[in-house]
């Protein structure tokens, strides 16, 4: 009867909050409110007053919409707005369910982790959160697999989400499962609301599979539960089954009334909206709530949620006395440990990273990402990480450190995603967002980004800072033709607000790419790299220089201005120095730019940028063997940009490269034709 009447309130605050907001997404957080009071009262280990303790167990709501019944569970489960000596917890107080979807409020249209405490990850896109909590799963696994001993665990907690029928519809949802089983993360828990509706209509629309034995087929422990509204002690059931699994998630099939207790419920229409006058009042009397101030919270229910909250003060309090033992007894792992808890970067690990020279045999920039990463895993503790199926090809493989696999070796450091790119990134986001010091990086060709772009594009919002390495980065790849060709691709993920993207020329720019975005863990970074070996080393690059995002690389030009810059990235730098060459012996003074990330470049001081393009200097030419979008800003009004327009062709990349002008004698006709000429011309 307690359990009742708590579920009770927190319906009630759920249609407060969207009747005082008059916006809102209240069918699926009334109809899965049991379900979210059952985990918030009598699940979840967390710590309320210490959201970011380690330990506790990590909640993805990946139905996203359904926000307003996690805002009001963590309300009432006691994460408050407070101040605990130096750190401010961010949490949800009464006043910020009156604002939801407010502009600046805490209690936004779909939870941010950035925003609000309690929320793990950032979610909306449908089946996103499924990924991320594969990710997080995954995270647990592995680092219980490397700091547990026999005696002492320090490495124990479980993973919960939440998914709704768009979230089994998207592709993404289905890959991370896939995974899931095969890796065996058997405290990884997805209930999943059953409530026969989407925004058009009901689900048989277009929705008629058996989605348990989808996941049963998936390698899965599934479960049905049939009616929770009456039997909450069904769910727990279901729970209790999942705990005793050892070597499979579960799968929790919760059958639901979207928008239940009102005239709505059971309809699609009960999906967002307010309710009428009429309807909220049949609300209140079917819960005997006549009576109540909007946003009323009876006592018995914070009691009842103090309970959970004190049983979490405790538990981390074992658990830092557990890790006090394990230190005194394993204190060489105890040091690695608590290196990743306070984010994985040992001090100097920079030095680690390889230099190259002139002298030093030619390779594709891919090559030496390999290098650099394989040097980065002796000193980064928390570097892991793979690709789609690609490793091979991407060079992205951590010799010596094993994959990641249940129940043969759940330490190694390499993951084999297979063939899923959407879920590779998704699980990345989890991996990054886990806060255990692990850094993910995923890889795959350039091309197959978009299979990953709302994936990458949550890591920025999230602030997520997953390494993407993109290989094969231009028509330069050749053989394989335009379907592998990138074009357009750099210009979208340009476009990503925090995203910063890389286009190294060399060994030594491949370096400072991956000195950057290891030290913003905050920040998502792609890294795009060449198949074909470069044409030759580039005097004057700088892995320095690339912290900056453009630098000038070489000029002749002394106390003067140059009369001419060549603004490149990647291995088509070489082309442009290669011009330079032959127009500084006719006597002509040139300048050479870098521009490896345009982000990093655009944030510099306005006398930093004037000093490495001198808005003076009107003659420019930009050569990037991609789409010329967005090269304009740079090379102004009466510069030149050199780029593809098309799809690219099928062929040995040098004639690929001829084919689309990006040799060094039609740099140097370019530039030599608007080095004689006044008048602007695009060429592509």
């Amino acid at each position: 009867m307690v359990d009742k009447r708590c579920v009770d309130n927190l319906r009630m605050l759920i249609v407060d909050s969207v009747q005082e907001s008059k916006a809102g997404h209240p069918g699926m957080a009334l109809g899965m409110s049991e379900i979210g009071y059952f985990l918030y009262r009598h699940v979840l280990r967390h710590n309320p007053v210490n959201p970011s303790w380690f330990n506790r167990d990590r909640f993805v709501l990946s139905a996203g919409h359904g926000c307003l019944l996690q805002y009001v569970c963590l309300h009432l489960a006691g994460f408050h707005s407070v101040q605990r000596g130096y750190k401010v917890i961010n949490g949800i107080q009464i006043e910020d369910l009156k604002r939801l979807c407010k502009l600046g409020s805490r209690t936004p249209g779909h939870p941010e982790n950035t925003l609000t405490d309690g929320i793990e990850v950032t979610t909306g896109p449908l089946g996103q959160g499924v990924a991320n909590a594969v990710g997080l799963a995954l995270a647990e696994a592995h680092l219980a697999a490397r700091f547990n001993k026999p005696d002492v665990a320090i490495v124990d907690h479980r993973t919960y989400c939440i998914m709704g029928d768009g979230c089994a519809m998207e592709g993404i949802s289905h890959e991370a499962a896939s995974l899931a089983a095969h890796w065996k993360l058997n405290k990884l828990t997805l209930i999943y609301d059953d409530n026969n509706n989407t925004i058009d209509g009901p689900t048989d629309l277009a929705f008629t599979e058996d989605i348990s034995l989808r996941f049963e087929a998936l390698g899965w422990n599934t479960i049905t539960v049939d009616d929770t509204h009456s039997n909450m002690r069904s769910f727990k059931s279901a729970l209790l089954s999942a705990y005793k699994e050892t070597q499979r998630p579960t799968f929790i099939r919760v059958k639901t009334r979207i928008g239940k207790l009102s005239k709505k419920e059971g309809t699609s229409k009960a999906h967002h909206g307010i309710f009428d006058e009429d309807d909220e009042k049949q609300m209140k009397q079917k819960v005997k709530w006549d009576g109540r101030e909007p946003f009323y919270v009876i006592p018995m229910v914070y009691r009842e949620m103090q309970v959970q909250a004190d049983n979490g003060e405790e538990l981390e309090r074992e658990w830092y006395s557990k890790l006090y033992h394990y230190q005194s007894k394993y204190p060489q792992e105890a040091v690695e440990f608590k290196c990743l808890l306070n984010g994985g970067m040992l001090p100097g690990w920079e030095s680690a990273l390889p230099t190259w020279s002139t002298s030093d045999p030619l390779d594709a920039t891919r090559g030496y990402s390999e290098s650099c990463l394989n040097h980065l895993a002796k000193v980064l503790p928390g570097l892991i990480g793979g690709s789609a199926d690609l490793a091979s090809s991407n060079k992205v493989y951590l010799h010596g450190y094993g994959d990641f696999q249940q129940p043969a070796s759940p330490w190694g450091r390499n993951i084999r995603y297979g063939v899923r790119e959407h879920a590779m990134a998704g699980i990345s986001n989890g991996i990054a967002l886990h806060g255990g010091g692990l850094i993910p990086f995923a890889a795959t060709f350039l091309t197959f980004s978009d299979y990953m772009k709302n994936s990458i594009r949550l890591s920025a919002l999230s602030h997520a800072g997953v390494i993407y390495i993109f290989t094969h980065d231009s028509i330069g790849l050749g053989e394989d033709g335009p379907t592998h060709q990138p074009v357009e691709h750099l210009v979208g993920l340009r476009a990503i607000p925090r995203l910063l993207v890389f286009r190294p020329a060399d060994g030594n720019e491949t370096a400072g790419a991956y000195k950057v975005a290891l030290a913003n863990r905050d920040v998502p970074s792609v890294i795009a790299l060449s198949r074909q070996k470069v044409a030759a080393h580039v005097e004057g690059t700088s892995a320095d220089g690339v912290e900056r995002g453009g630098y000038t690389v070489s000029d002749n030009s002394g106390t003067n201005l140059p009369e001419l810059i060549l603004i490149s990235t990647g291995s088509e730098l070489c082309l442009c120095e290669d011009s330079a060459r032959v127009l500084r012996k006719e006597g002509r003074r040139v300048r050479v730019v870098s521009l490896v990330c345009w982000r990093l470049f655009d944030k510099q001081v306005a006398e930093y940028k004037e000093q490495v393009l001198p808005p003076s200097v009107s003659k420019r030419v930009s050569v990037e063997a991609g789409s010329p979008i967005g090269w304009r800003e740079y090379v102004g009004p009466e510069g030149v940009v050199l780029g593809v327009e098309e799809f690219g062709a099928s062929g040995a990349y040098l004639d690929t490269f001829k084919k689309y002008g990006f040799t060094e004698e039609n740099v140097t006709r370019i530039a030599k034709r608007l080095l004689s000429q006044h008048n602007n011309s695009s060429i592509s």
